[in-house]
């Protein structure tokens, strides 16, 4: 079979065309714009790019047109694809009819956390010697590759809320059938398509619908929105992670975030000690250690198995260092995932420093780029999000709203830039030796990392002061 897919070059359809490719379909596609570390996992695929969404793009006559949901109408080739009656369908749909079917899913769904909780989830199941398929929005580290096939019969999936393609609203996930699902937490994300939070939980009900009696929902007993969604009705075994240690059943951590006992109610079950930092990785763990149990692996086993996973790229990952400063990527885009990024930094770097000494600073760059974020629904919440950040940076876009204004509670501690070479000139002006720079974007971020190292690398910095607005 013939696929040429329409926005190839976003994670999950990125993902799809390897899985495609792995199963011997021949695959084309198309997007408007290309960036790391999908462009590279597609070339080395010998995955044929095509650059824009031209109509002459029809001529390929492929078996099946994938379209993604950036995919808008009034995009030519999805017009010209619609006058000519071309067969089409949806990523999800294709991936649920021609992969997922027959296969024991396991779905990872929830605001934050979904990257790196399938990827813990399948280097598990991984480990545990089930040679599972899978599909994780990034690339996992012990992996090398965010999609395969795998050799068993179980499937991990990361199960976005977003809507599924432009004649197709419904969220991605309620295409997966999941026999196991995690709900690992929710709020307010993806105003572009979503109203309210009661819509997201409207949606997340209808994945709790798709979980067959005999399966198993992980749910973060910490979560409200998530209570709620349980509440509507729930016909599924409910295991609950994040509990208070008193609560029977329920799984819970004893200890710091990089070294933990893993209990249920008062049970000890196994001991995780790992690089990875943050209560919330610790949470994360947490849910794929039971939704590996639900697949019949042992939780001292899954333990084991997360003290070698090293996480997945663009999430908290060293680019560098140069000058004694260093350079990290990170995915988060909205305001509780930077909060929780930062935070899991400052308390990694509080551990290190000796007793006495002051600990390194913080440099906070992000840019606002997902549609949520461009609408500024979350701007009055980005003081709150950088309040553990020593000095922040922001790259000012055309977004219809002001980031000076929406960061003017932080005074001269926050900078706001038009231009990402404008934005690196004020890092390197203020950076000091023994500074964490920490850059977070959903995007590509204008190559901001390597021109960051490469500043730094030509104009060392010295004692540094604080930007000025």
């Amino acid at each position: 079979m013939h696929l040429h897919i329409l926005g190839i070059c976003g994670t999950f359809m990125g993902g799809l065309a390897a899985l495609a490719r792995e199963a011997g379909h021949r695959v084309t596609g198309c997007d408007a714009g290309v960036y790391p570390p999908m462009s590279e996992q597609l070339r080395a695929l010998g995955i044929d790019l095509i650059e824009g969404f031209s109509a002459d793009q029809l001529a390929l006559a492929p078996d099946v047109f994938v379209v993604g949901n950036v995919v808008t109408r009034g995009n030519p080739l999805m017009e010209a694809i619609l006058d000519a009656g071309a067969r089409y369908t949806s990523g999800p749909q294709w991936l649920a009819e021609q992969m997922l079917f027959g296969r024991h899913v396991l779905a990872v769904a929830g605001t934050h956390g979904k990257t790196t909780t399938t990827a813990m989830l399948a280097w598990i199941l991984e480990h545990a010697g089930l040679a599972p398929g899978f599909l994780v929005g990034g690339v996992p580290l012990n992996f090398g590759v965010s999609a395969r096939l795998g050799g068993g019969r179980h499937f991990v999936i990361e199960a976005d809320e977003y809507d599924t393609a432009l004649f197709d609203k419904r969220s991605k996930f309620v295409h997966y059938r999941p026999r196991t699902a995690i709900l690992n937490n929710l709020e307010l994300d993806h105003a572009d398509i979503f109203p309210d939070l009661a819509a997201i939980e409207t949606q997340f009900h209808h994945l709790v619908r798709t979980v067959p009696g005999s399966g198993c929902l992980l749910v973060n007993a910490r979560d409200e929105a998530l209570a709620r969604v349980l509440a509507r009705g729930c016909w599924s075994r409910v295991q609950r992670f994040g509990t208070r240690r008193e609560e029977p059943g329920g799984l819970s951590a004893r200890g710091d975030a990089q070294a933990f006992d893993v209990l249920r109610g008062s049970l000890r079950l196994g001991r995780v000690d790992w690089s990875l930092v943050g209560e919330h990785n610790q949470l994360n763990a947490l849910a794929a250690i039971g939704a590996a149990e639900h697949a019949g692996v042992a939780p001292e086993a899954a333990c084991a198995a997360l003290a070698g996973f090293e996480n997945v790229r663009r999430r908290l990952e060293l680019r560098g260092e140069a000058a004694g400063v260093k350079v990290y990527d990170d995915f988060a885009h909205h305001p509780t995932a930077m909060r929780t990024t930062i935070g899991g930094l400052r308390r990694k770097l509080d551990r290190e420093t000796p007793p006495g000494a002051a600990a390194p600073r913080i440099l906070a760059v992000f840019e606002p780029r997902s549609n949520t974020m461009k609408l500024g629904t979350m701007k009055a919440r980005l003081p709150w999000a950088l309040e553990e950040a020593d000095l922040a940076f922001c790259l000012q876009g055309d977004y219809g709203w002001s980031a000076r204004d929406a960061l003017a509670p932080m005074d001269s501690a926050a900078l706001v830039a038009d231009s990402v070479s404008a934005l690196v000139e004020g890092i390197v002006r203020v950076a000091r030796p023994g500074d964490h720079v920490l850059c977070m974007s959903n995007g590509g971020f204008g190559g901001i990392h390597d021109k960051l190292l490469a500043a730094l690398a030509a104009s060392p910095p010295a004692a540094g002061l604080p930007p000025a607005r």
